[in-house]
């Protein structure tokens, strides 16, 4: 009975484990191994942004002196 007690709860522990790795409570975005990757040099051209056209919304990505990416609608 002890035995069956522990397998139960160990098994428990595993699947909770696993629902953890699959959904991050901090809903932060992971990138998966099947994601498109493109460069951003190659995205944003010499001039250091790009319009991006989503449904009928445009958005402007660029590129700041620092060296980060902006989105912006």
């Amino acid at each position: 009975m002890v035995i069956i007690v522990k397998l139960i709860f160990i098994i428990k522990t595993l699947m909770d484990t696993c629902a953890e790795l699959e959904h991050p409570k901090d809903n932060t975005p992971r990138p998966l191994p099947s994601d498109r990757r493109i460069d951003s040099q190659t995205l944003l051209g010499q001039e250091g942004r790009v319009i991006i056209e989503h449904g009928e919304q445009q958005y402007l990505l660029r590129q700041t002196q620092a060296g980060k990416l902006i989105l912006t609608k």
